[in-house]
This record gives C-alpha cells, sequence and structure tokens, in this order.
C-alpha cells in the first residue's frame, strides 16, 4: 500500500499537476497503475488523510492544498498521551518548537518593523492584565510567537509552528497551569520584547530558550 501511495504521488509530480488540479479517475489509475479499484480507493483514503488529495464525493479527487491538520492531529495526541507515561514526546515537541523559534529570532528582528513592535507590545500588554486577573491568555500568547516571526514571510515556518503551537495549546488545556506561572510567563514574553525593541538577537534568543525551559520544567513536573 505504502509504495501505490508513492507511485500516486509520482504521478502527480510527473503529469505536473497543482494544487486544484483534478486526478486521474479512479479506473485511469487502475489502468496506469496495474492495481485494483479497492486498491486505488483505499490509497487514496490514506493520501486524503495525509493531505495529499481532496477527495470531493460527486466530483472526483483533486490535488490537496497545503494543510498540516493531520499532523497537527497525530502530533497532539501523542504529546497528551505521553503526559501518562513521562511526557518524552511532549518535551520532544517542545525542543523542536524552541529551536525553530530561538534560531530565528534573529532573523525575525532584522525584519521587525515599528508596526509589528505596536502590535508585539500590546498583546504583551494584554497578557499581563489577563495574568493579573488569573485568567490565561492562550489567544494572545498565540498571536504573539505567531507575529514575532510574521516579518520573515516564511509560510512554511508559520505553518510548522501553527503545528506545534495547537499541539502545546490542547496540552495546555489539559494540564492547566496556575496563576503564579501566568504572571512569570507574561514578564517572559515582555523581556522577549524587550530583547527585539533593543534588536538584541543574542538576548532575545536567549529569553526565548529561558521561556522554554519554564514550559518544559512545568511538562516535566506533570510527567513526573
Amino acid at each position: 500500500m505504502h509504495a501505490l501511495q508513492n507511485d500516486i504521488m509520482d504521478l502527480i509530480l510527473r503529469r505536473n499537476l497543482d494544487v486544484g488540479n483534478a486526478m486521474p479517475t479512479e479506473s485511469e489509475l487502475c489502468a496506469e497503475l496495474g492495481v485494483g479499484r479497492n486498491t486505488v480507493r483505499e490509497a487514496l483514503k490514506v493520501l486524503q488523510a495525509l493531505g495529499v488529495v481532496e477527495i470531493r464525493h460527486g466530483f472526483g479527487t483533486f490535488v490537496a492544498a497545503t494543510s498540516f491538520a493531520s499532523l497537527g492531529s497525530s502530533l497532539a495526541f501523542r504529546g497528551r498521551l505521553s503526559l501518562r507515561h513521562g511526557g518524552q514526546e511532549a518535551l520532544e515537541l517542545v525542543d523542536v518548537r524552541q529551536a525553530l523559534e530561538s534560531g530565528l529570532v534573529g532573523s525575525a528582528i532584522d525584519a521587525t518593523t515599528e508596526a509589528d513592535i505596536v502590535i508585539l507590545d500590546e498583546l504583551v500588554t494584554a497578557m499581563e492584565t489577563r495574568a493579573q486577573q488569573g485568567l490565561a491568555f492562550l489567544e494572545e500568547d498565540q498571536e504573539f510567537h505567531r507575529h514575532l516571526y510574521t516579518p520573515l514571510r516564511n509560510e512554511l515556518l508559520s505553518n510548522l509552528l501553527e503545528v506545534f503551537w495547537n499541539v502545546y495549546r490542547q496540552i495546555h488545556e489539559e494540564v492547566g497551569v496556575e496563576q503564579h506561572g501566568l504572571i512569570e510567563s507574561a514578564q517572559q514574553h515582555r523581556e522577549i520584547l524587550d530583547a527585539v525593541v533593543h534588536r538584541d538577537k543574542i538576548l532575545a534568543a536567549e529569553r526565548i530558550n529561558l521561556h522554554f525551559t519554564g514550559i518544559r520544567t512545568h511538562l516535566t513536573a506533570l510527567g513526573g
């Protein structure tokens, strides 16, 4: 089955099909790939789950737009499941997200405008206000990290960060956080922003790493 999935993806590339283009019919795929209709259908279902194709019942099968939904759902499930036995996979997800953010913050600072800084400051202020009230600020937190890297105009990076953030969000909502943790997190975001404002790339990376160390410590305590 895996070989057939690769054959179908190779066919898409050979025929120069692009996002939104119609795929060959099931009969055409069967004839070209030398397999039965049921086998082709099962392969297409798997490719749809992987975000490669989109099956529109009554219309046909099409090359799908970029989607990380299935990846995000799988990673979120694995991360949450791992909290029952040490949280190793959840910690690995934090490691990857930290590496992306700390490694690219310098380039992001180079591209950050004063208008970007105004938006980031408004988001941090909202975090601080909600933290003082004992309220979570997941939306503001997510938007801060998204906007911090928006100046890079890297769609793949944005999608990956979105995947990792949504995984973290589900884990966060499951385990919760105390009010003092909210205040500390808001302060860490303020310190990250201060480094960005002063265009201090090294300090910004250090503060991002410190922020993720706190997240990792929290998850480790839960997993233990």
